[in-house]
């Protein structure tokens, strides 16, 4: 059963443009890699030997800078000399004519992202190294000097809470006329803007740290291997990292009952550590004040519920056929009621 949807890779054009630019001639099997929600995936087999990822944009997405994979390949190929982990970065297309929409090609990490379980090999002292991982490959990218690897120009070093909350703001603006009224992340949007924090010192922030944005060796020793989804990257206060990636770190205690807590559930596994651990290891290897954490954990949920309500008006226009938009008609309610009883009164 097709989607009805247009194809979202030509492969007669990939394959005429990577035999141009690898100046060689090789048969492609594109095949679509469906875990994740925002960027368009592809894992490329070229030949007998040469494996890729393709990124591109979704198709008719209602929030472009959400998607932008042209900044996304900058940012890798960035950070590709320096100790932060990410993939390699191969070529970057922003001839639209090619596949339909800009993308690029980076190697193809051998390894595992944990979403909703730990494989069987990883025990309680290699969850809890995942932790630890997770962390430290966070203090690596946020102790790089922007300016030592060409990145001084990837953002304003100024005003990096000022501007997500006017970028945000008007990002749900432009959602809104298409799926429906939202009271409860207006006033989230609201209490974000009485209650903003003084920044530390600006560093390159990804934009989406989380567990399952990160790859690890397949088998243990647990080591983290590459950080992946870098489109929402750029410069900016490293807290706000911090506070998206406990955001999603469950604990046992946590309630599950909503579909979110659901998907996110695998750290409430034996093992794991808890939320003020994580925290507690980064505070002290950088020395950063963690106060004010919770504002950036409701600035975390807010932004996460205006893209999804993004995506959602993508699924009621009827341009993506993955069906886990389809489920945001309650969970973007759900995120907004959320992130009010993390702001409390």
């Amino acid at each position: 059963m097709t989607s009805g949807l247009p194809p979202l890779v030509d492969e007669d054009a990939l394959t005429d443009f990577l035999n141009e630019h690898f100046h060689s001639r090789a048969d492609l099997v594109v095949q679509r890699h469906q875990a994740g929600h925002s960027n368009e995936t592809f894992i490329i087999l070229r030949g007998a030997m040469q494996e890729m990822i393709l990124r591109r944009p979704p198709l008719g997405a209602f929030l472009p800078s959400a998607h932008d994979v042209v900044r996304e390949h900058r940012v890798l190929q960035a950070l590709d000399k320096t100790p932060v982990r990410v993939p390699q970065p191969l070529c970057l297309c922003e001839d639209e004519s090619v596949i339909g929409a800009p993308f690029y090609l980076m190697e193809r990490v051998q390894g595992i992202v944990i979403r909703d379980q730990v494989p069987a090999a990883f025990g309680e002292e290699d969850r809890r190294r995942m932790g630890e991982e997770l962390v430290d490959a966070l203090i690596e990218l946020h102790a790089v000097d922007p300016a030592a690897c060409g990145l001084e120009s990837f953002g304003k070093p100024t005003g990096y809470l000022e501007r997500q909350l006017r970028r945000w703001r008007g990002q749900l603006e432009l959602t809104l006329p298409y799926t429906r009224p939202l009271p409860d992340l207006e006033k989230v949007g609201g209490w974000l803007r009485d209650h903003m924090p003084e920044s530390p010192s600006t560093t390159v922030v990804h934009g989406d740290y989380k567990l399952d944005n990160v790859m690890f060796a397949p088998s243990p020793p647990v080591r983290l291997l590459a950080i992946l989804d870098w489109e929402m990257s750029t410069l900016g206060d490293p807290l706000a990292d911090l506070g998206w990636m406990i955001s999603f770190w469950l604990e046992p205690d946590d309630p599950i009952d909503d579909l979110f807590a659901q998907e996110g559930a695998v750290t409430r596994m034996p093992g794991f550590l808890r939320r003020s651990d994580l925290v507690d290891r980064y505070a002290s290897a950088t020395g950063r004040d963690v106060s004010s954490l919770d504002w950036y954990v409701v600035l975390a949920i807010w932004k996460l519920a205006i893209l999804l309500e993004g995506s959602y008006a993508r699924h009621l226009a009827g341009m993506t056929d993955d069906p886990f938009f389809a489920r945001m008609e309650r969970g973007v309610p759900v995120l907004a009621s959320r992130a009010l009883e993390v702001a409390g009164p």
